[in-house]
Protein backbone atom coordinates (compact mmCIF):
# COMPACT_ATOMS: atom_id res chain seq x y z
CA UNK A 1 0.00 0.00 0.00
CA UNK A 2 1.48 3.03 -1.32
CA UNK A 3 1.75 6.08 1.84
CA UNK A 4 -1.28 7.92 0.01
CA UNK A 5 -3.82 5.00 0.43
CA UNK A 6 -2.29 4.27 4.07
CA UNK A 7 -2.45 8.04 5.32
CA UNK A 8 -6.96 8.34 3.60
CA UNK A 9 -7.23 4.56 4.37
CA UNK A 10 -8.26 3.99 1.30
CA UNK A 11 -7.21 1.02 -1.23
CA UNK A 12 -6.56 2.72 -4.95
CA UNK A 13 -4.67 5.85 -5.35
CA UNK A 14 -7.54 7.60 -6.89
CA UNK A 15 -9.45 10.96 -5.44
CA UNK A 16 -12.60 13.10 -7.04
CA UNK A 17 -12.06 16.33 -7.68
CA UNK A 18 -14.46 18.72 -6.03
CA UNK A 19 -16.93 19.16 -8.57
CA UNK A 20 -18.24 22.56 -7.47
CA UNK A 21 -21.76 22.92 -8.03
CA UNK A 22 -22.97 19.38 -9.47
CA UNK A 23 -21.27 17.30 -6.47
CA UNK A 24 -23.33 15.05 -5.13
CA UNK A 25 -23.61 12.40 -2.35
CA UNK A 26 -24.56 9.77 -4.32
CA UNK A 27 -21.29 9.94 -6.86
CA UNK A 28 -19.33 10.82 -3.68
CA UNK A 29 -20.13 7.48 -1.75
CA UNK A 30 -19.62 4.89 -5.06
CA UNK A 31 -16.18 6.33 -5.73
CA UNK A 32 -15.71 5.75 -1.74
CA UNK A 33 -17.22 1.98 -1.41
CA UNK A 34 -15.42 1.22 -4.66
CA UNK A 35 -12.07 2.04 -2.77
CA UNK A 36 -11.41 5.44 -3.90
CA UNK A 37 -11.76 8.84 -2.18
CA UNK A 38 -15.14 10.42 -2.97
CA UNK A 39 -15.49 14.26 -2.40
CA UNK A 40 -18.40 16.27 -2.24
CA UNK A 41 -17.57 19.95 -3.31
CA UNK A 42 -18.77 22.56 -1.56
CA UNK A 43 -18.60 24.96 -4.51
CA UNK A 44 -21.00 28.46 -3.96
CA UNK A 45 -23.43 26.47 -2.05
CA UNK A 46 -25.27 27.53 0.62
CA UNK A 47 -24.05 25.83 4.19
CA UNK A 48 -27.59 24.56 4.74
CA UNK A 49 -27.16 22.64 1.33
CA UNK A 50 -24.03 21.24 1.86
CA UNK A 51 -24.98 20.00 5.25
CA UNK A 52 -27.39 17.77 3.23
CA UNK A 53 -24.90 16.48 1.39
CA UNK A 54 -22.73 15.26 3.81
CA UNK A 55 -25.78 14.14 6.05
CA UNK A 56 -26.42 11.77 3.09
CA UNK A 57 -22.83 10.93 2.15
CA UNK A 58 -22.70 9.49 5.34
CA UNK A 59 -25.89 7.42 5.19
CA UNK A 60 -24.38 5.67 2.23
CA UNK A 61 -20.82 4.70 3.15
CA UNK A 62 -18.61 3.85 6.03
CA UNK A 63 -16.01 4.53 3.80
CA UNK A 64 -13.31 7.83 4.12
CA UNK A 65 -14.93 10.96 2.04
CA UNK A 66 -13.57 14.16 1.58
CA UNK A 67 -15.35 18.19 1.64
CA UNK A 68 -13.63 20.24 -0.85
CA UNK A 69 -13.76 23.78 0.07
CA UNK A 70 -12.68 26.51 -2.12
CA UNK A 71 -11.68 28.63 -0.21
CA UNK A 72 -11.87 32.38 -2.15
CA UNK A 73 -14.98 31.89 -4.26
CA UNK A 74 -17.13 29.96 -0.78
CA UNK A 75 -19.22 32.79 0.13
CA UNK A 76 -20.60 30.86 3.77
CA UNK A 77 -16.96 29.94 4.48
CA UNK A 78 -16.66 29.76 8.24
CA UNK A 79 -20.51 28.35 8.48
CA UNK A 80 -18.68 25.18 5.91
CA UNK A 81 -15.58 25.25 7.97
CA UNK A 82 -17.69 24.63 10.90
CA UNK A 83 -19.38 21.76 9.29
CA UNK A 84 -15.98 19.60 8.76
CA UNK A 85 -15.83 19.76 12.75
CA UNK A 86 -19.77 19.17 13.36
CA UNK A 87 -19.93 16.36 10.78
CA UNK A 88 -16.55 14.78 11.65
CA UNK A 89 -15.31 14.91 7.50
CA UNK A 90 -12.02 12.79 7.62
CA UNK A 91 -10.43 14.44 4.45
CA UNK A 92 -10.42 18.27 4.03
CA UNK A 93 -9.23 19.67 0.32
CA UNK A 94 -8.41 23.10 0.70
CA UNK A 95 -8.13 24.94 -2.80
CA UNK A 96 -8.60 28.71 -4.43
CA UNK A 97 -7.39 30.78 -1.74
CA UNK A 98 -4.58 30.51 1.46
CA UNK A 99 -5.46 27.44 3.41
CA UNK A 100 -2.95 29.40 6.59
CA UNK A 101 -6.10 30.12 8.59
CA UNK A 102 -7.09 26.71 8.42
CA UNK A 103 -5.17 23.57 8.11
CA UNK A 104 -3.86 23.88 12.14
CA UNK A 105 -7.38 23.64 13.10
CA UNK A 106 -8.38 20.96 11.21
CA UNK A 107 -5.20 19.00 12.02
CA UNK A 108 -5.95 19.84 15.80
CA UNK A 109 -8.96 17.24 15.22
CA UNK A 110 -6.92 14.72 13.65
CA UNK A 111 -8.33 15.66 10.21
CA UNK A 112 -6.17 14.97 7.00
CA UNK A 113 -5.63 17.99 5.05
CA UNK A 114 -4.97 18.15 1.11
CA UNK A 115 -3.72 21.59 -0.93
CA UNK A 116 -4.71 21.93 -4.13
CA UNK A 117 -1.88 23.84 -6.07
CA UNK A 118 -0.85 25.07 -9.25
CA UNK A 119 3.29 25.80 -8.94
CA UNK A 120 6.06 24.86 -6.72
CA UNK A 121 5.91 27.79 -4.52
CA UNK A 122 2.74 26.90 -3.29
CA UNK A 123 3.09 23.38 -2.64
CA UNK A 124 6.43 24.57 -0.04
CA UNK A 125 4.37 26.75 1.04
CA UNK A 126 1.42 24.20 1.31
CA UNK A 127 4.19 21.64 2.74
CA UNK A 128 5.47 24.52 5.42
CA UNK A 129 1.92 25.46 6.82
CA UNK A 130 1.60 21.26 7.71
CA UNK A 131 -0.54 19.83 5.01
CA UNK A 132 -0.79 16.08 4.34
CA UNK A 133 -1.23 15.92 1.42
CA UNK A 134 -0.55 17.84 -2.62
CA UNK A 135 -3.26 18.02 -5.31
CA UNK A 136 -0.79 19.55 -7.95
CA UNK A 137 -3.29 20.20 -10.99
CA UNK A 138 -1.88 21.06 -14.62
CA UNK A 139 -3.56 23.25 -16.61
CA UNK A 140 -5.16 20.18 -18.84
CA UNK A 141 -7.88 19.97 -16.09
CA UNK A 142 -11.83 21.38 -16.41
CA UNK A 143 -13.27 24.75 -14.64
CA UNK A 144 -11.56 27.17 -13.45
CA UNK A 145 -7.39 27.10 -13.36
CA UNK A 146 -4.38 28.68 -13.05
CA UNK A 147 -3.06 31.79 -14.64
CA UNK A 148 0.69 30.16 -14.83
CA UNK A 149 -0.93 27.36 -17.58
CA UNK A 150 1.38 24.88 -16.65
CA UNK A 151 0.90 21.56 -17.89
CA UNK A 152 0.50 18.52 -15.27
CA UNK A 153 3.34 16.55 -17.44
CA UNK A 154 5.63 19.96 -16.62
CA UNK A 155 4.30 20.27 -12.96
CA UNK A 156 4.25 16.89 -11.11
CA UNK A 157 7.82 15.79 -11.01
CA UNK A 158 8.64 19.63 -10.15
CA UNK A 159 6.53 19.46 -6.96
CA UNK A 160 7.68 15.99 -6.26
CA UNK A 161 11.22 17.17 -6.10
CA UNK A 162 10.50 20.53 -3.86
CA UNK A 163 8.26 18.74 -1.05
CA UNK A 164 8.38 15.25 1.25
CA UNK A 165 4.98 15.07 1.83
CA UNK A 166 2.72 12.43 -0.93
CA UNK A 167 2.33 14.83 -4.33
CA UNK A 168 -1.39 13.81 -6.26
CA UNK A 169 -1.60 14.37 -9.85
CA UNK A 170 -4.17 15.97 -11.20
CA UNK A 171 -5.75 17.48 -14.94
CA UNK A 172 -5.48 15.10 -18.06
CA UNK A 173 -5.97 11.75 -16.61
CA UNK A 174 -8.64 9.58 -17.33
CA UNK A 175 -7.28 5.93 -17.21
CA UNK A 176 -5.08 3.35 -15.96
CA UNK A 177 -2.20 4.30 -18.36
CA UNK A 178 -2.48 8.03 -17.37
CA UNK A 179 -2.46 6.84 -13.44
CA UNK A 180 0.62 4.56 -14.19
CA UNK A 181 2.30 7.75 -15.33
CA UNK A 182 1.48 9.95 -12.97
CA UNK A 183 3.31 7.49 -10.19
CA UNK A 184 6.42 7.42 -12.85
CA UNK A 185 6.50 11.04 -12.66
CA UNK A 186 6.54 10.17 -8.30
CA UNK A 187 3.15 11.02 -7.51
CA UNK A 188 1.26 8.83 -4.80
CA UNK A 189 -1.69 8.69 -6.97
CA UNK A 190 -4.25 10.94 -9.22
CA UNK A 191 -7.35 12.91 -8.82
CA UNK A 192 -10.10 13.21 -11.67
CA UNK A 193 -12.92 15.04 -12.13
CA UNK A 194 -14.61 14.56 -16.12
CA UNK A 195 -13.62 11.09 -15.72
CA UNK A 196 -16.23 10.68 -12.54
CA UNK A 197 -18.69 12.83 -14.61
CA UNK A 198 -18.79 10.38 -17.52
CA UNK A 199 -19.93 7.81 -15.20
CA UNK A 200 -23.61 5.99 -14.42
CA UNK A 201 -23.54 7.22 -10.82
CA UNK A 202 -22.89 11.01 -11.87
CA UNK A 203 -27.04 12.81 -11.52
CA UNK A 204 -25.92 15.31 -14.40
CA UNK A 205 -27.68 15.59 -17.16
CA UNK A 206 -27.25 13.15 -20.26
CA UNK A 207 -26.46 15.87 -22.77
CA UNK A 208 -23.70 16.44 -20.33
CA UNK A 209 -22.42 12.93 -20.68
CA UNK A 210 -22.69 13.27 -24.29
CA UNK A 211 -20.85 15.82 -24.52
CA UNK A 212 -17.86 14.08 -23.56
CA UNK A 213 -18.93 11.05 -25.03
CA UNK A 214 -18.15 13.11 -28.24
CA UNK A 215 -14.98 15.67 -27.48
CA UNK A 216 -11.96 15.35 -29.63
CA UNK A 217 -8.61 16.21 -28.21
CA UNK A 218 -9.31 19.87 -29.27
CA UNK A 219 -13.49 19.53 -27.93
CA UNK A 220 -12.56 22.03 -25.14
CA UNK A 221 -11.78 25.71 -24.85
CA UNK A 222 -10.58 28.09 -22.15
CA UNK A 223 -12.62 31.28 -21.46
CA UNK A 224 -11.43 34.13 -19.25
CA UNK A 225 -7.66 34.51 -19.75
CA UNK A 226 -7.91 38.15 -21.04
CA UNK A 227 -9.36 38.80 -17.27
CA UNK A 228 -7.35 37.03 -15.51
CA UNK A 229 -9.46 33.79 -14.30
CA UNK A 230 -9.03 31.10 -16.79
CA UNK A 231 -11.39 28.40 -17.19
CA UNK A 232 -11.86 25.57 -19.46
CA UNK A 233 -15.30 24.33 -20.47
CA UNK A 234 -16.78 21.86 -23.29
CA UNK A 235 -16.89 23.30 -26.63
CA UNK A 236 -20.41 23.94 -26.57
CA UNK A 237 -23.07 27.04 -27.95
CA UNK A 238 -22.70 28.67 -24.29
CA UNK A 239 -18.64 28.80 -24.52
CA UNK A 240 -18.57 30.00 -27.85
CA UNK A 241 -21.00 32.81 -26.59
CA UNK A 242 -18.57 33.09 -24.19
CA UNK A 243 -15.78 33.65 -26.39
CA UNK A 244 -17.30 36.17 -28.45
CA UNK A 245 -18.31 38.05 -25.52
CA UNK A 246 -14.76 38.25 -24.06
CA UNK A 247 -13.27 38.96 -27.66
CA UNK A 248 -15.60 42.41 -27.84
CA UNK A 249 -14.29 43.08 -24.08
CA UNK A 250 -15.73 41.85 -20.79
CA UNK A 251 -14.78 42.71 -17.11
CA UNK A 252 -14.18 40.01 -14.56
CA UNK A 253 -17.47 40.67 -13.19
CA UNK A 254 -19.28 40.00 -16.32
CA UNK A 255 -17.20 36.96 -16.60
CA UNK A 256 -18.08 36.02 -13.37
CA UNK A 257 -21.78 36.46 -13.83
CA UNK A 258 -22.04 34.39 -17.16
CA UNK A 259 -20.53 31.37 -15.05
CA UNK A 260 -21.78 31.81 -12.04
CA UNK A 261 -23.80 28.94 -10.07
CA UNK A 262 -26.92 28.93 -11.98
CA UNK A 263 -24.96 29.10 -15.63
CA UNK A 264 -23.69 25.97 -13.89
CA UNK A 265 -26.60 23.68 -13.20
CA UNK A 266 -28.71 25.50 -16.05
CA UNK A 267 -25.85 23.37 -18.41
CA UNK A 268 -24.51 20.41 -16.47
CA UNK A 269 -27.86 19.26 -14.69
CA UNK A 270 -30.62 21.05 -16.38
CA UNK A 271 -28.94 20.36 -20.14
CA UNK A 272 -29.69 23.60 -21.50
CA UNK A 273 -26.07 23.78 -23.79
CA UNK A 274 -27.88 27.46 -24.86
CA UNK A 275 -27.73 29.37 -21.46
CA UNK A 276 -25.36 27.30 -19.91
CA UNK A 277 -21.31 26.00 -19.47
CA UNK A 278 -20.10 22.40 -18.90
CA UNK A 279 -16.72 21.92 -17.24
CA UNK A 280 -14.77 19.83 -18.85
CA UNK A 281 -10.96 18.98 -19.29
CA UNK A 282 -8.98 18.03 -22.25
CA UNK A 283 -8.96 14.48 -21.03
CA UNK A 284 -12.33 14.16 -22.40
CA UNK A 285 -11.28 13.06 -25.69
CA UNK A 286 -10.56 10.39 -24.44
CA UNK A 287 -13.59 8.92 -22.57
CA UNK A 288 -15.81 6.52 -25.22
CA UNK A 289 -18.13 5.05 -22.27
CA UNK A 290 -19.98 5.16 -19.28
CA UNK A 291 -18.85 2.91 -16.86
CA UNK A 292 -19.80 2.83 -13.09
CA UNK A 293 -17.41 3.65 -10.29
CA UNK A 294 -16.51 0.65 -9.60
CA UNK A 295 -16.53 -0.76 -13.41
CA UNK A 296 -14.07 2.68 -14.05
CA UNK A 297 -11.87 2.04 -10.51
CA UNK A 298 -11.43 -1.37 -11.58
CA UNK A 299 -10.43 -1.28 -15.31
CA UNK A 300 -7.86 1.62 -14.32
CA UNK A 301 -5.96 -0.63 -12.02
CA UNK A 302 -5.69 -3.64 -14.32
CA UNK A 303 -5.24 -1.43 -16.86
CA UNK A 304 -2.07 0.03 -15.11
CA UNK A 305 -0.56 -3.39 -13.76
CA UNK A 306 -0.84 -4.63 -17.42
CA UNK A 307 1.11 -1.55 -18.63
CA UNK A 308 3.63 -1.80 -16.10
CA UNK A 309 4.23 -5.67 -17.51
CA UNK A 310 4.83 -4.64 -20.83
CA UNK A 311 6.92 -1.57 -20.26
CA UNK A 312 9.10 -3.92 -18.11
CA UNK A 313 9.60 -6.16 -21.39
CA UNK A 314 10.53 -2.45 -23.30
CA UNK A 315 12.65 -1.18 -20.61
Amino acid sequence: MNILCRQLSIDYPILQGGMGNVSHAELTAAISEAGALGTIGAGTMPSEEIEEKLKAVKELTERPFALNIPISVQPYLEDVVALVFKYQVPVVSLSAGNPAPYIAAFKEKGIKVISVVASVKQAIKSEQLGADIIVAEGYEAAGINSNYETTTLALIPQIVKAVSIPVVAAGGIGDGCGLLAMLALGAQGVQMGTRFIATQEALVHAKYKEHILQTNDTGTVIVGRTVGRVRRLLNTPYAQKLKELEAKGITLEQLNDYTNEDRHIAGAINGDVDEGHLNGGQIAGLIDDVPTVAQLIERMIEQAKVRKEQLNKVL
